[in-house]
């Protein structure tokens, strides 16, 4: 509703169209005021509620806009520029509104004076001025101060003092910016619509600038009924109008023609007039002006303005040197029928005038006795004989569906083609088959020929094998191929002579139509032929015209028809290149000719294929070739000139020779193309994304989310979301998903009054009906449930299809404004000018240009939201009542601006309205102001050491899925079980294979899940459709159906599940795991949700991420799988020990052979417990490869954390061969050098190894005694200098220090170790270690030394270090790694043995005091000799014995390290 303040329109000149429009403005609140000198308009415009204006001036005094009619250029310097005119009164940068039937060159040069550039020539950016500087500035006075401060002087070729006398010849550049215009100005065509939709109310067509375009359009919307908006130069309207008129003067005559051939043809007109103006050949121009033609109501003289318009029309094409063969033709006709409506013709009609042109007595014919087609066919119907079975020759595009829906009609049909696949199909429909035209014809009632033209006919007919030798005397024969009305006369008489009758049936309505038995039949021959035929003609045509005047008037209206049919193609053909070449959007274009005056049935249906550069022969250019051959040999016949159809004529010849015969009959439109070099394709142009998103205003500089917090908190709606797919959740986190909508749930959530939760009402794949009636349901409970909670109101955000708006709105009630919002920047989903574009890699792509617009189910065309808008209500609310909020709006006015314009939601709904809105993910999450947040991993959730498989499950068709699935199955092959799911055995097959497959699946997944494997399962990415909508709907059902299934008989618990498509992802949620609330913790990657399932579900907890098919470049489905993929291993070495732990340490155990790996990793698995493996060179020397590789693999595939460690490496070689052999951790053991050499030894092999991101442990310091074969003497061994360790530390940077206070390798004396524990004491203050490590072995603990080691740090991060070697002797003698609780900063080694007792309580206090690790050697290497002495059937026995009798062994040190259950 406008207001006072800019709510007055002003009009100078007043017609019809002015009435109507300043009428539909005061209905909408608009004042209005006119300056007319037409007193009787002026009368009108009064009683309207209009106010009258003394003066051009007045007119234009205070309004929003003024709207000026000019007819003739010569008003405009009077109108504007006068004294008197109207800029007098019109305020700076007011928007100026004109109608005119001007040229375009004069309107442009109006706007550019308008805009302050009288005078100037414009090129590119820079402005010349050929006039004196002094006559500039006196002469623009009101125009310099807005730009002369802009302008930068580039060079002057003559200058002179005198600026007033002579000519100042000066280039400038200038940025002349709209807000320095004297006025806005749009050019609006105004018409009538003449569809029947509009049914002649008023439409407008405007262009201009974008800012003009912004201001005009709720004015102009006011004022018709639908509005074209061209953005740019000004002039498409009158350019509109020009192709428009080129349309309606080519129908014109075209139908003049027709009615002429088809008066010397014999077949009355008007009978002619009621057939095709209901088929293929109608336009605008024929069902409306041939009435008035017939019956001598038109006169000539009033065709002599529309000669005018297109001489206009031509004289354009000739100044922009372009062919119109059509248009030249017609004109020059009308020219000559308007020649004899002169002197004492002046009042001639037109029938008695063309009539005499052509030599055709029309009017005599059109006042001939009349009778009803459709009678005589209902008539004939009624006493029509029984047909038993029918013959059908041409089983082409139209025959197939026509002989598909006889047998659907319970006729038996035996059917013929040359080409053999059509004939299996048709036996799949049901048919029988013949090998020939005479096997087809034996016994049949009826034979029905459907074949291209006439040499066929007369070859299937009497040919070799011909129908008319084996038909049964007394048959009839259907002819409804397209053929000339002589060679149909010529048949019949020579059927006659053998006993056989012939029907003249052609037929019209394409193939669709043919498949559903609603063609319109012409039929003409005898009575007896017609009643023998009646019914299977009727069988075939929901309308059924019967032709007086014998076989051939079928033919001969059929052949008027496609004169029409022909001329109309071309004729579009014509006006959409011109519109083309004169800069239109073509699609645009398109959309306003169907609804005007140049519209015909085949404009409507070829043009979208020339706009969709799509020529998939519906109906092959040739054939048009064929029947406009049939037109012009009739009319040489009949001697009747028509000289437009022999021009469309040779069009389709051209286009036939240039190879385009067997392409859509609407390529001849390329004929025009080529010649010319024009595209009339309407496609949006693929934009350089980064180009584009530069060329935007910068965004609005202040975040807004603390204001929409604020907001939020003193708004207490709840966000309700209505999504028909979980991908709705692609942006949000910390909200729950219902699945179920019971009052008793939805009160349950009011109650905790949440800001936002979603409700997935799974409609995607429900037919519409379905679909409306359960959003009225949850609505429905969603309004019964916020009543019964106090203080509760929400707002619905729909997020489905566009046919569901209407069941929310019919319970929620009608709301103030319908929001669409499908910016959605995580999928790449961009909308810049009303143009939703799709983002693909560096490209804009507008997305009816996309995959996702071809979708059998939910495709669309449209890519500007307005008419998308339009397209999908099918016209209900059309493209010009939807406003926009641009992205200019948004980004320089910011919220307050938005909220003027009733989108910003919080606050406009503060203002008491209601919005239902219909948006991408992105908007839920801004609205209720959630800060995104990184993506999730599974060490986020806690389930990163979980060791069962992941379950993959791809349902989605869109190519894009599909590219994903490749990418996936490239990169994750190696881990990746792959199941593919046959969608031809799910929905195409019976129902037993259809449960074997579905058997198959299930129970492969299983297994590969409960062996850890990530298992893909994936339906076949051949893609089956239906021929219906509903079809497909109800395949994408039986598969969607069978993969729930599928996913309801895995019964083992996957580590996650990942469900790839919207409908996929929806259906597995809630029938498959039965899910009834899930909470969304956040996104797997960008746009792809991930939710925990709730309790109720078969697998509570488990991750569900919803990757939705549009989604995502190709590399991102194997992107999330990679990082949710199980890792190699669970833990590090660094990881397990530097843990803080509760109460337990780690064991570490030597092992040799695969059953000593196995032993550890099976003790582990039952004790759950984590562990180490140890390998000892001696034991590589002799294992070898093998026996790390099997350490490292019995590591990987352990189901508890399980790590590999390389211990006491004395040489360079056997380290660096040992760093590739997959080791965690290795040990340095360089303590046979020196120091110097230690610290360059150890130090090259740490460098080495970090980069691979291994732990690396030494010694300093070197121990006496043997391990594994290895003998130290006493006299080589060297405790610990604690003066060097600090040295050696830095130097090394190594990670665990090994040292020697007298401890020894092997057994001790019997006296016991002499151990130098106030080696200990000493602090290290400068080192750059922050955990010491000591082995002693054989002692017997009594107390635990006091150490006072300190935690030094280096910027701020602490090192770790500490000690992994020592060896078991006796019942226990563990190595102990003390750390934190015992010097804060330090861990050591202690081997102990002797009373259990003792041991077990010196063991709980060095856990206590923070050891984390212990050796564990001797006992797991006696246990497996002693296995060994104990005789064994087999050598598999022998490995089963030892590997238990070390597998215990290991569990009990697990047991008493306290390990078990921790892993």
């Amino acid at each position: 509703m406008a207001t006072d303040g800019d709510g007055v329109v002003g009009f100078v000149g007043l017609d019809d169209l002015s009435l109507d429009m300043a009428a539909s403005l005061l209905r909408a609140g608009y004042k209005v005021q006119a300056f007319e000198i037409d007193e009787t308009l002026v009368d009108k415009f009064v009683k309207l509620g209009g106010t009258r204006s003394a003066s051009l001036i007045e007119a234009g005094k205070e309004v929003a806009a003024l709207i000026v009619l000019i007819s003739h250029v010569d008003q405009i310097n009077d109108v504007f520029f006068g004294q008197q005119g109207v800029l007098k009164g019109l305020q700076k940068g007011a928007l100026i509104i004109l109608r005119s039937t001007i040229l375009p060159s004069y309107i442009q040069n109006l706007e550019k004076r308008l805009r302050g550039l009288s005078s100037l020539s414009v090129s590119d950016a820079c402005i010349t001025f050929d006039l004196p500087l002094g006559n500039l500035i006196d002469n623009h006075k009101h125009i310099i101060p807005f730009w002369i401060s802009s302008i930068r002087e580039q060079g002057i070729h003559n200058r002179k003092y005198d600026p007033h006398a002579l000519v100042l010849k000066s280039v400038y550049s200038i940025d002349l910016t709209d807000e320095d215009s004297m006025a806005h100005l749009i050019e609006a065509y105004v018409s009538r619509g003449f569809s029947e939709v509009l049914e002649g109310r008023t439409m407008i067509t405007s262009s201009g600038r974008s800012e003009a375009n912004a201001k005009a359009q709720p004015i102009l919307s006011a004022m018709c009924e639908k509005l074209f908006t061209f953005e740019g130069e000004v002039c498409a309207g009158s350019k509109i109008k020009m192709v428009n008129e080129l349309l309606e003067g080519i129908h014109l005559v075209a139908a003049l023609e027709a009615i002429s051939l088809c008066t010397q043809a014999g077949i009355h007109p008007w009978i002619v007039y009621d057939i095709v103006s209901n088929a293929a050949g109608n336009s605008w121009i024929f069902k409306n002006h041939i009435p008035q033609f017939l019956r001598g109501d038109t006169k000539v003289h009033s065709y002599r303005t529309v000669v005018q318009n297109l001489g206009v029309v031509l004289d354009m094409a000739k100044s922009l040197i372009f062919p119109l063969p059509l248009l030249a033709v017609a004109h020059q006709q009308l020219i000559l029928g308007s020649s004899h409506g002169q002197g004492d013709d002046s009042d001639a009609t037109l029938v008695k005038v063309w009539g005499k042109l052509l030599g055709a007595n029309i009017q005599d014919a059109a006042s001939a006795e009349l009778y009803e087609p459709e009678q005589l066919a209902r008539q004939i119907i009624a006493k029509s004989t029984v047909v038993k079975r029918i013959g059908f020759i041409g089983l082409g595009a139209m025959g197939f569906g026509m002989a598909t829906h006889l047998l659907k009609s319970n006729f038996c049909v035996v059917g013929y083609d040359v080409y053999k696949p059509t004939l299996t199909r048709f036996v799949n429909a049901g048919g029988l088959i013949g090998n020939s035209p005479a096997e087809t014809s034996k016994d049949v009632d009826v034979l029905v020929v459907m074949v291209t033209n006439e040499t066929q006919a007369e070859s299937v007919l009497y040919g070799d094998l011909g129908a008319v030798a084996a038909l049964p005397s007394g048959a009839s024969i259907i002819l409804s191929s397209t053929v000339s009305p002589a060679f149909v006369s010529q048949l019949e008489r020579r059927l006659q002579s053998r006993g056989l009758k012939l029907v003249d049936a052609p037929v019209s309505g394409g193939v669709k139509r043919a498949s559903e038995g609603t063609l319109t039949i012409m039929a003409s021959g005898t009575d007896d032929a017609l009643t023998c035929t009646g019914s299977v003609l009727s069988a075939l045509s929901e309308k059924l015209y019967v032709i007086r005047g014998g076989c051939g008037a079928g033919s001969g209206v059929k052949m008027i028809n496609q004169l029409l049919a022909g001329v109309h193609i071309a004729s579009g053909a014509e006006a959409m290149a011109l519109g083309a070449r004169l800069g239109l959007n073509t699609r645009m274009l398109f959309d306003f000719v169907k609804n005007s005056g140049g519209t015909s049935w085949m404009f409507e249906n070829r043009v979208p294929h020339m706009l969709d550069n799509d020529y998939t022969p519906y109906s092959a250019l040739d054939i048009f070739v064929k029947d406009l051959g049939i037109v012009t040999r009739e009319s040489s016949s009949l001697k009747v000139p028509l000289h437009i159809a022999t021009v469309a004529h040779q069009l389709f010849l051209a286009g036939s020779a240039a190879g385009w015969g067997r392409q859509d009959d609407a390529g001849v439109v390329k004929v025009y193309e080529t010649l010319t070099g024009v595209k009339v394709e309407g496609k949006l142009p693929v934009l350089k994304k980064e180009v584009v998103l530069q060329s935007l205003p910068p965004e609005w500089p202040l975040d807004p989310i603390d204001d929409i917090h604020r907001l939020n908190q003193s708004n207490s709606k709840t966000l309700v979301v209505l999504d028909d797919d979980p991908t709705g959740t692609q942006t949000v986190h910390d909200i729950e998903v219902l699945t179920e909508w019971s009052v008793e749930s939805l009160v349950e959530k009011f109650r905790k009054k949440p800001k936002c939760f979603f409700i997935l009402t799974n409609s995607r794949s429900l037919s519409s009906e379905k679909a409306s009636a359960l959003i009225k349901d949850i609505c429905g409970n969603l309004s019964t449930a916020a009543k019964s909670v106090e203080n509760n109101d929400y707002t619905v955000v729909l997020r489905g299809d566009s046919t569901l708006r209407d069941a929310a709105v019919s319970l929620l009630g009608e709301m103030d404004a319908w929001i669409i919002c499908p910016f959605f920047l995580q999928g790449g989903r961009y909308t810049i000018k009303d143009i939703h574009y799709v983002a693909d890699s560096d490209w804009l792509v507008p997305a009816g240009d996309t995959e996702f617009a071809r979708d059998a189910s939910f495709g669309y065309k449209s890519s500007n939201l307005r008419e998308w808008v339009e397209e999908k209500t099918r016209g209900r609310i059309p493209a010009s009542s939807v406003s926009s909020i641009s992205i200019d709006l948004l980004r320089k006015g910011g919220p307050d601006a938005v909220c003027d314009t009733l989108c910003n939601l919080q606050k406009a709904e503060l203002r008491g309205k209601s919005f239902l809105c219909r948006t991408a993910a992105s908007f839920v999450s801004t609205r209720i102001g959630i800060i995104p947040k990184a993506p999730i991993l599974p060490k986020d959730l806690g389930i990163n050491k979980e060791r069962k498989g992941g379950l993959i499950v791809v349902g989605s068709y869109v190519p894009k899925t599909t590219k994903q699935v490749e990418e996936l199955k490239l990169q994750c092959g190696h881990f990746l079980k792959k199941l593919e799911v046959s969608v031809d055995k799910l929905a195409m097959k019976s129902l037993e294979e259809r449960e074997e497959e579905i058997n198959r699946v299930a129970e492969m997944a299983n297994l590969f899940l409960g062996a850890s494997k990530d298992t893909l399962i994936m339906t076949s990415r051949e893609l089956i459709t239906g021929k219906t909508a509903c079809e497909s709907l109800e395949i994408n059902f039986k598969v969607s159906s069978a993969l729930v299934e599928i996913v309801r008989r895995i019964s083992t618990r996957p580590r996650y599940i990942l469900a790839k498509g919207g409908i996929t992802s929806s259906d597995l949620a809630t029938k498959a795991l039965e899910a009834k609330c899930a909470k969304v913790v956040g996104q797997a990657l960008a746009g792809i949700p991930l939710w925990q399932l709730g309790p109720e579900s078969r697998h509570p907890g488990v991750p569900y991420i919803v990757f939705p098919g549009n989604v995502g470049d190709s590399k991102a489905l194997a992107d999330v799988v990679k990082s949710w993929d199980l890792p190699s291993r669970l833990s590090s070495t660094k990881e397990l020990l530097l843990v803080k732990r509760g109460g337990y340490a780690v064991g570490a155990f030597n092992v040799y052979n695969m059953e000593g790996a196995e032993a550890v990793v099976a003790a582990a698995e039952e004790e759950n417990s984590p562990a180490i493996l140890q390998i000892h060179p001696s034991a590589l020397k002799q294992g070898g490869i093998p026996l790390v590789a099997c350490c490292v693999s019995a590591a990987e595939q352990a189901n508890v954390p399980i790590t590999v460690h390389f211990d006491h490496g004395t040489s360079k070689q056997e380290l660096v061969e040992a760093l590739d052999l997959g080791f965690d951790s290795l040990m340095v053991d360089g303590s046979h050098l020196s120091l110097k050499d230690n610290i360059a030894y150890t130090k090259y092999i740490s460098l080495l190894a970090h980069s691979k991101n291994m732990l690396v442990e030494a010694e300093l310091g070197r121990l006496s005694g043997t391990e594994d074969d290895l003998t130290v003497e006493d006299y080589e061994a060297r405790l610990t200098d604690v003066n060097q360790a600090e040295e050696f530390i830095d130097e090394t940077g190594i990670d665990a220090l090994a040292v020697c206070i007298g401890n020894v390798h092997g057994k001790y004396p019997a006296s016991g170790p002499n151990l130098r524990l106030d080696l200990l004491k000493v602090k290290y203050k400068q080192s750059n270690v922050s955990y010491f490590s000591v082995a002693i072995e054989n002692v017997r603990i009594e107390r635990f030394a006091c150490l006072e080691f300190k935690e030094r740090r280096i910027s701020g991060a602490a090192r770790s270090i500490w000690l992994v070697r020592g060896t078991y002797q006796g019942t226990l003698s563990p190595s102990l790694s003390l750390s934190r609780e015992c010097a804060r900063a330090c861990k050591f080694v202690m081997h102990i043995y002797d009373a259990k007792a003792l041991v077990l309580l010196e063991l709980a206090a060095s856990i206590q005091r923070g050891v984390t690790k212990f050796n564990v050697n001797t006992e797991v290497r006696k246990a497996y000799m002693n296995s060994l002495s104990n005789p064994k059937q087999d050598l598999v026995h022998v490995m089963a014995s030892a590997k238990e009798a070390m597998k215990a062994v290991v569990a009990e040190k697990m047991r008493l390290f306290g390990s078990s259950g921790k892993a």
